[in-house]
């Protein structure tokens, strides 16, 4: 026996309906064709499917058995189908998220708190443990957007340009080089920097100015979280370098001095990497509005 859905929803149609014609209406289709498309039905079951002497007409026991058939998987049908028409509009989708910046949780969460309310139905997740192989998730489609400062070009990837940032140089009030205006690389030779556990080439404090002048800290401890780096510094247990959206909460207090890297300022971009095909999508567009706007906010404070 050749099922088809057509065929399930004519049984539901002509029970609904009580009879032919005003199933026929309902499909959309003549009243002789729904005719043909039961009588069809029925030579390939060997059975009959409805009690036509009776009005309105009703199903027989074998009809009954297709009809309880067609509740169970029309509705799965219907489903399915209605998410396919919200992906092609857009309204939902997927967001994974990787991440090559450890400060970034900082702007990025009031960006997705926003962005939960605007695109509720698209699935939002951050894969951190991506971070550092990051890019090849994304052509493998395991992640859908990769946040990064170094862009790499490679065909199918696109990287959306976020905001400018400024990597800081922040110690206690009481460093010795808080009496300087800037800090170059000769600075960091006796001091314990401390970063986040990632490879040099991800931090700005090495790839902008201490791996150039060939030079090393005199220590390098790794801490995971922001608050912890700061509380640190604080404690003048040692210096770091940060994003200046990370800064934006100490500008004010007594206990800390921040101050450029060299004379003339270094300025950083970041990006947010997704694939070609993905850039347009309404849901994705509209993060990459909020990803430009809402860090901005915070480096102004």
């Amino acid at each position: 026996m050749h099922l088809e859905f057509r065929h399930l929803r004519t049984i539901r149609a002509i029970h609904q309906a009580g009879g032919l014609a005003r199933a026929a209406e309902i499909l959309n289709m003549t009243q002789s064709a729904l005719s043909h498309q039961v009588k069809g039905l029925e030579d390939q079951a060997g059975i009959e499917l409805f009690v036509r002497r009776s009005k309105p007409m009703r199903l027989s026991a074998a009809g009954l058995r297709m009809l309880k058939l067609a509740e169970r998987i029309l509705p799965e049908i219907d489903a399915l189908e209605e998410e396919f028409r919200a992906l092609k509009s857009g309204k939902t989708g997927r967001l994974h998220i990787a991440i090559e910046c450890h400060a970034c949780f900082d702007w990025l969460f009031p960006v997705l708190e926003q962005f939960r309310h605007a695109w509720p139905e698209v699935d939002v997740d951050i894969r951190a443990g991506l971070a550092f192989d990051a890019i090849p998730a994304l052509l493998r489609e395991e992640v859908d957007l990769v946040i990064s400062s170094d862009p790499l070009r490679l065909d199918g990837v696109v990287y959306n340009p976020l905001f400018d940032y400024h990597p800081t140089f922040v110690a206690s009030k009481d460093h010795p080089l808080a009496s300087k205006d800037w800090i170059g690389a000769e600075d960091f030779r006796d001091e314990i920097l401390i970063t986040y556990p990632v490879s040099r080439d991800k931090l700005d404090v090495f790839t902008e100015i201490l791996t150039p002048a060939k030079i090393e800290p005199r220590g390098q401890r790794p801490v995971e979280l922001t608050a912890v780096i700061l509380m640190l510094v604080g404690s003048n247990r040692g210096v770091a370098v940060l994003p200046d959206w990370v800064l934006r909460d100490i500008r004010s207090n007594a206990d800390y001095i921040t101050r450029p890297l060299g004379p003339k300022t270094i300025t950083r971009r970041l990006y947010a990497a997704t694939r070609q095909e993905d850039a347009a999508k309404p849901f994705m567009a509209h993060f990459l509005r909020l990803g430009r706007t809402e860090p901005v906010k915070l480096q102004r404070g």
